[in-house]
């Protein structure tokens, strides 16, 4: 089995830390592929970082198509492009905010979430709000440091999260803590060891549910809304999108 796992910012570093994330909890027999976007914001910070970021997850994708790809991952918080990203494979694709909000459900009736900014925090709630988890999530905490600071400053960025987990460990009544970002891939055990609660980090939740689905036989539907784009004409720099681009 082959599981494309996109980093969707441009940051090497941070790709390469969700590759060995990925493999690490991947079975013997599941071959990780990880990549990023050729062009697009070094982070995802907002809306707009997200919006241009989903352009070249979309093209991770379509490659991947060629390469007989198994199941995708789309390794940023925010999920960007993930329904669009579904409608182009037959394979599952998994965003990793999907996937820990499932797997933190399975294992608590309250979790709450530890992310980066306060603005990308915003954005978690509305995928709370968009896959039903609402009622499950707490509180949504920010640790208030850039994204790009897990690289640059990992150790200080490292005790304003475990921090936060241990604030919402303290006051919101949960029983499991959600880590709000791809670049937190590799801090899942020493966070859970500091905190004291379980912690759902979604890269890996990502890997395993993908194997899940691959293995119980069930890809993407193709029937209604996530069924392939109808071939057309793209102009000027999406041109290369144009007639489905050999979609399968």
């Amino acid at each position: 089995m082959q599981i494309h796992v996109i980093n969707p910012n441009t940051t090497r570093g941070m790709t390469d830390t969700i590759a060995t994330a990925a493999q690490g909890i991947a079975a013997p027999d599941t071959r990780i592929s990880a990549t990023q976007p050729a062009h697009g914001p070094v982070s995802i910070e907002s809306h707009f970082d997200e919006a241009i970021s989903a352009v070249g997850v979309l093209e991770e994708v379509m490659a991947g198509e060629r390469q007989g790809v198994d199941a995708y991952i789309i390794a940023c918080f925010g999920d960007p492009g993930l329904l669009a990203a579904r409608e182009l494979t037959r394979a599952p694709v998994i965003g990793i905010a999907e996937a820990a909000f499932h797997m933190a459900a399975l294992i608590s009736t309250r979790f709450s979430v530890v992310t980066t900014l306060g603005r990308t925090g915003i954005i978690a709630e509305h995928l709370l709000d968009q896959y039903g988890f609402r009622h499950h999530c707490r509180r949504v905490r920010a640790a208030e440091i850039p994204v790009l600071d897990l690289e640059a400053d990992g150790d200080a960025a490292l005790d304003r999260i475990i921090g936060e987990g241990r604030r919402a460990r303290d006051e919101d009544g949960i029983g499991a803590i959600v880590l709000g970002c791809g670049g937190m891939a590799d801090l899942t055990d020493e966070i859970a060891e500091a905190v004291g609660l379980p912690v759902v980090e979604g890269v890996t939740a990502a890997v395993k549910l993908a194997e899940a689905l691959a293995g119980l036989g069930l890809g993407t539907s193709k029937v209604g809304d996530l069924a392939f784009p109808r071939p057309k004409a793209f102009t000027g720099r999406f041109e290369h999108l144009s007639h489905g681009a050999g979609l399968r």
